[in-house]
């Protein structure tokens, strides 16, 4: 089981017809945000296509932030309860 959970709103491939995608991905674990780019090292945009990698990249941050908080608050309460 991955740790991670993939924007399944984003469906991103490359301009050029490659078949190459970008996934945008949070770490349920830490809160961490996973950008890649599947199949190649790089990728070709259209400029939509670009703003909604954007707005996937501004999603996954403010999951990994909550998830950040709700871990944090869970160790300050496990430190309070010490």
């Amino acid at each position: 089981m991955s740790a991670y959970s993939s924007d399944q709103n984003l469906d991103v491939t490359d301009a050029t017809g490659n078949g190459v995608e970008v996934d945008v991905a949070t770490n349920l674990l830490d809160g961490t945000v996973r950008l890649s780019v599947l199949w190649t090292d790089g990728i070709h945009l259209h400029p939509d296509d670009a703003e909604r990698v954007a707005q996937a990249l501004l999603r996954a941050a403010e999951h990994g932030r909550s998830i950040a908080e709700a871990r944090n608050r869970g160790s300050d309460n496990f430190v309070a309860s010490r």
